[in-house]
């Protein structure tokens, strides 16, 4: 059992308590297979990951992953532990599941710093949104359709050097641009979980290479 503390709040972003990881997701699951709704939230962080040539790296998730099974999904997505911040998570999880080192800076050094920093040995990476209600949607390995909610961080990186699956949890990086990207979610949709989807419609104006 995951026994990971997280910190649980209302749809209204006020602060209930906090609770195991899984046992919020057991409770939220039958809420919503009871009523179709689901009253509270937890916080997390996703990650747009690109190289200085403007390409898109996608994680795909394990065809064993219990949730959206062998789908490509946003770069890095994670739980914001109780007390921990969405900076200090993104940083970890990017060294826990693709072994890269990085660093968060503001909006104002964002370009300046992806232009001089070699890349090949540290991500550069900034907060590009903070949605405070990020629905996810998630298929399960038996096809039932259920939502996640989130308080979402939401962050845009460059970087140029080596990944390495520590995790388990992926089988493997892809590497887009953004043109292949928006050509295979019209021809095949169904490779993709509904995250990228969202994302690149949102953000799609900020994916694109260090000139």
């Amino acid at each position: 059992m995951n026994k990971e503390l997280l910190e649980i709040y209302d749809l209204n972003d006020k602060l209930i308590g906090t609770q195991k990881r899984d046992e919020f997701y057991k409770e939220i699951k039958e809420e919503f297979a009871k009523t179709g709704k689901i009253s509270r939230k937890v916080k997390s962080i996703r990650l747009f990951l690109l190289n200085s040539q403007g390409r898109i790296y996608l994680q795909k998730r394990s065809r064993l992953k219990p949730e959206n099974p062998g789908l490509y999904d946003k770069t890095v997505g994670g739980h914001v532990s109780a007390d921990d911040s969405f900076d200090m998570t993104v940083i970890r999880e990017c060294a826990e599941e693709l072994g890269i080192p990085a660093a968060i800076v503001p909006y104002e050094d964002f370009d300046k710093a992806i232009k001089s920093t070699d890349l090949s040995i540290i991500g550069i990476f900034r907060k590009i949104d903070l949605n405070q209600n990020f629905m996810s949607t998630r298929i399960s390995i038996n096809q039932i359709k259920f939502f996640k909610p989130y308080i979402s961080s939401i962050y845009l990186g460059y970087y140029d050097g080596s990944i390495k699956f520590k995790d388990g949890e992926s089988t493997g990086i892809e590497v887009f641009s953004l043109d292949e990207l928006k050509d295979e979610l019209k021809t095949n949709p169904q490779k993709f979980t509904e995250d990228v989807k969202f994302l690149l419609n949102k953000y799609e104006n900020l994916l694109k290479p260090i000139k």
